[in-house]
């Protein structure tokens, strides 16, 4: 009996701790918006970079909009796994934002980039630089590519590209890449 007690309230710290652990992690993601929202508008304002807090190795460099959808999410810098945990992420090496260049911004799949399977041709997107220059964009062409066996083809024109894995519902990471094509108007 007295083990049978033990086992229980074992069980029972181990769900109680599952269960903070959860909130701790809904709790710093809401948080978290806010502070990346703030650097946002601290960007704007005084025209020059903002961390949303100070140990952050990223921070917002652009909001990305999907009126249609009510998708509106502030694109950070880079897109490694630290900033994409928070939001989609710019990718370095790729047109800056509404410079006339083909841009690239990758999200996972399961979160932030996950209305991407809900986009169409002629879709419109609406993507703001850290200047507040905007730039309307509009779907022309989604593909699914091996990452193994190609490389990203960037067109020549300006371009919004926006890259998750797929398939999108899958537990597990593979080579293949949704990749979404907009051009500018």
């Amino acid at each position: 009996m007295n083990r049978r007690r033990w086992v229980g309230m074992l069980l029972l710290l181990v769900a109680i701790g599952l269960l903070v652990d959860s909130l701790w992690i809904t709790a710093k993601a809401y948080v978290a918006q806010g502070l990346i929202a703030h650097a946002w508008q601290q960007t704007l304002h005084n025209n020059t970079p903002q961390k949303p807090w100070p140990w952050a190795d990223t921070w917002p460099v652009g909001r990305l909009q999907v009126p249609s959808l009510g998708v509106d999410l502030y694109v950070l810098q880079g897109a490694q796994g630290n900033a994409l945990a928070f939001g989609p992420g710019y990718l370095e090496g790729t047109a800056a934002l509404n410079s006339g260049g083909s841009t690239v911004l990758a999200g996972h799949r399961d979160t932030h980039f996950n209305f991407l399977q809900q986009l169409h041709k002629g879709d419109g997107l609406l993507l703001t630089n850290s200047q507040g220059k905007q730039q309307r964009y509009v779907v022309s062409q989604h593909d699914v590519v091996n990452s193994q066996q190609q490389t990203l083809q960037l067109p020549q024109d300006p371009a919004l590209l926006l890259v998750t894995c797929y398939p999108f519902q899958s537990l597990s990471s593979g080579p293949l890449r949704y990749v979404l094509t907009a051009t500018a108007i």
